[in-house]
């Protein structure tokens, strides 16, 4: 069944643009959404999602009661959420394979949606912006198509994307929305920035750098964080990164280097520092082969829990 806007068909064999123009409502929604100050969330309740993850939970959630991403250019955030059930996916997409994606993430939903006949699914597009590559433009028609191609219908609801989320500043364009979070528990979603976007981030960045594809990240039923077990080999020339000037980094590793928040350069480097240090992840990160578990302790933080526990 098709991708609907107020029930409607999208016809996607025609531009972003005159889908916009037919659908007033969705520019105005996303002028609504950037008009709102970006909020800082806190570790508490807060549930991070890094590029190529997702993470679905409901609203009975304990220990989760925000999810969220950002430092979001070219990728786009997306937010599916079934009415009835009120379960909420959250994941950060870069293009890599955006129909496996999208498949994913609607089934993930769908297992906590036995409520047929009774709610809708509903998706909520953010990021991106009008970029020299057009890398933007191709995410948004990628994710169009792919929620057109579900055998369910999906309600576009949140349209701010690419041209929608455009600012330009001395003739170089930027996102105007970085990073958004979405509430589980009353379904409000708005802009917001990320203090901690732990646990184990050089962990779960390195997974992404060396090539991961996407991956679910929670266990609602149990309210625990899994992070691994990742497996990858020697990162190609890894001194030879390490050794360039920002700039270099900037330029090569970036697909948008004018675009990036100030602390993407050191973000990587990071990265890449983790990389060196573990050449070998079955041996020195998961020689057991087992997830890292982490669960919310008292103060809403998450707390490493012995991986024999599963």
């Amino acid at each position: 069944m098709p991708l609907l806007i107020n029930g409607e068909r999208i016809d996607l064999a025609r531009p972003t643009g005159d889908m916009i123009r037919a659908h007033p409502h969705l520019e105005e929604k996303a002028k609504l959404l950037r008009s709102q100050p970006v909020q800082v969330v806190e570790p508490k309740g807060l549930l991070y999602v890094q590029q190529r993850e997702f993470a679905v939970t409901t609203p009975k959630d304990g220990s989760v009661s925000i999810l969220g991403s950002d430092d979001a250019t070219t990728c786009h955030i997306v937010v599916l959420r079934h009415t009835g059930s009120g379960a909420t996916c959250l994941t950060h997409c870069d293009g890599s394979d955006t129909e496996a994606e999208v498949s994913l993430i609607m089934s993930s939903v769908k297992s906590f949606s036995n409520t047929t006949g009774y709610g809708r699914l509903e998706v909520h597009l953010v990021g991106g912006f009008n970029d020299d590559r057009q890398l933007s433009q191709k995410l948004t028609n990628q994710l169009l198509r792919a929620f057109d191609l579900q055998p369910d219908d999906v309600h576009l609801v949140t349209f701010c994307v690419t041209e929608l989320n455009d600012r330009e500043e001395k003739d170089i364009h930027f996102p105007i929305i970085y990073g958004i979070a979405v509430n589980v528990k009353t379904a409000e979603i708005f802009p917001a920035t990320f203090p901690e976007k732990g646990p184990d981030e050089d962990l779960r960045s390195a997974h992404v750098l060396t090539g991961a594809t996407l991956t679910n990240i929670y266990d609602a039923k149990m309210e625990q964080l899994h992070i691994g077990p990742y497996f990858w080999r020697p990162f190609p020339h890894v001194d030879f990164w390490l050794e360039q000037d920002d700039k270099q980094i900037l330029q090569n590793l970036s697909t948008s280097p004018l675009a990036e928040p100030p602390h993407f350069v050191s973000h990587i480097r990071s990265t890449l520092i983790f990389l060196k240090e573990h050449p070998f992840p079955s041996r020195s990160l998961f020689p057991d082969r087992k997830p890292r578990i982490y669960k919310k302790n008292e103060e809403g933080l998450w707390e490493q829990v012995c991986s024999g526990k599963i």
